[in-house]
């Protein structure tokens, strides 16, 4: 027989029974020592007496439990877990096959069921770091943090694109998904727009560092000089005209809630893409409201403080999310940004505008304004097609003029001609040719 491994509460059995047996002690205090009945210690002693400390031993080691679930059941799971959830992980698997299949299986019988299967595990647990956890927000609206992440969504079904997501810091649900080509300012503006329509103005949004909402070069104009602040980006313009602050993170782990959220997001949602066939941008964007849904119900949490801090959104606010540029209009009035034009009309009394400096609204639709003193003095429609608001910067020139190109001539250093001033000889000046250069008079 093998070495008799005793768990720590059968540990302390053998001394205690034995020293009874020798008079040390009496039942009822090894009984009381245990934490047992006078009756069950004089069991254990009996057993003790006859068998010796194995039979101290619990007799249902070694005996399948009799809440062991059914061996049909376990090879349906088994089937389900290799074959149509494969790469679901333990917590999510548990939940769509109740779901789903209506089959109630806890998280650890299918962590011990891939184990026994060989599978490795969706992640890797890793030992926790110390870290000081930043308070949540009390009130809904009082924080909202954005971001984006760039991700094969939909697998080898299509190729890799960003998803922008809003989350609320007080309750951690979702406020909005977008699923865009790249990370860009057109993404964020139809984001936002997206939040003001359903819930309101957030008081302060919190996201990274991007090139959108904050200025990043170290490039200092004069006018920004003399003013002692930058101007701000398209992105950061639009939530200063907003009332909307904005709180950079310096790292990401400053702000480890949304970056937590994504990694949930690459392990469910693209489980969920899969589970519905989803292979394109248009068809996670028809999935985006269900799971959102879902996801809600699942982990959002009420707030501190049931007075949310949404505000009302002004009636011009497609207005204010837009891009402004300041522009000269030119002498056939005409006015460009990079990449499109604009015809003025004539002004009142049949006035020109050659000259005057005007301001130019492109908005998120694609229709550009263009204002001179506050007053509405042209528009264009949004030009065919898809469009998307992008920041225009440089000057507004019209496309040059195709010119031939001409074959630079090899470079050729300067020659001095022969009586340049360096190829004379430095000889001594005769006192006549001193005098002369010099106007001094010569003695008689």
């Amino acid at each position: 027989m093998g070495p008799i491994t005793m768990s720590a509460k059968e540990a302390q059995r053998p001394g205690l029974v034995r020293a009874a047996r020798d008079g040390k002690v009496t039942n009822r205090e090894g009984a009381a020592a245990l934490g047992l009945s006078v009756r069950q210690f004089r069991r254990l002693r009996r057993r003790f007496e006859q068998g010796g400390t194995r039979a101290l031993l619990h007799r249902g080691r070694g005996r399948p439990s009799w809440r062991r679930i059914p061996e049909s059941l376990r090879s349906r799971v088994a089937r389900l877990m290799q074959g149509r959830y494969a790469g679901f992980n333990d917590c999510h698997l548990a939940e769509v096959l109740q779901e789903r299949e209506h089959i109630a299986i806890s998280r650890a019988t299918l962590q011990r069921l891939r184990a026994e299967l060989g599978l490795e595990p969706k992640r890797r647990r890793r030992a926790p770091r110390h870290r000081r956890r930043r308070e949540r927000e009390a009130r809904r609206g009082a924080l909202v943090l954005v971001d984006a992440s760039e991700h094969p969504w939909c697998e080898d079904r299509c190729g890799p694109f960003a998803l922008l997501g809003a989350l609320d810091d007080a309750t951690g649900e979702i406020l909005g998904l977008l699923p865009r080509p790249h990370e860009d300012l057109h993404g964020y503006a139809t984001l936002l727009q997206r939040l003001i329509e359903q819930h309101g103005l957030p008081a302060t949004l919190y996201g990274d560092r991007t090139n959108i909402f904050v200025r990043n070069d170290r490039h200092w104009s004069l006018e920004e000089q003399l003013a002692g602040e930058r101007d701000p980006t398209q992105g950061g313009r639009m939530l200063r005209e907003l009332g909307i602050g904005y709180i950079p993170a310096r790292s990401p782990q400053a702000k480890g809630r949304i970056e937590r959220f994504w990694g949930t997001l690459q392990d469910r949602l693209v489980s969920v893409l899969r589970l519905k066939g989803a292979a394109s941008m248009r068809q996670t964007l028809r999935c985006l409201p269900e799971f959102i849904a879902s996801y809600n119900q699942r982990f959002a949490r009420p707030p501190q403080d049931p007075h949310p801090a949404w505000r009302t959104a002004p009636r011009d606010f497609h207005t204010r999310l837009a891009c402004h540029y300041t522009r000269v209009v030119a002498k056939d009035n005409t006015v460009a940004l990079p990449g499109r034009w604009i015809q003025i009309p004539r002004g009142p009394s049949s006035r020109s505008y050659g000259g005057c400096r005007v301001q130019i609204t492109e908005r998120l639709d694609g229709r550009l304004l263009v204002h001179y003193h506050d007053q509405l003095i042209a528009e264009e429609p949004a030009p065919p097609g898809e469009f998307t608001l992008v920041s225009r910067h440089g000057q507004c020139h019209r496309p040059p003029i195709a010119r031939p190109t001409r074959t630079p001539k090899p470079y050729k250093p300067p020659t001095p001609s022969p009586h340049h001033p360096w190829k004379r000889r430095c000889l001594p000046l005769t006192l006549a040719e001193r005098a002369r250069r010099e106007d001094i008079p010569m003695e008689q």
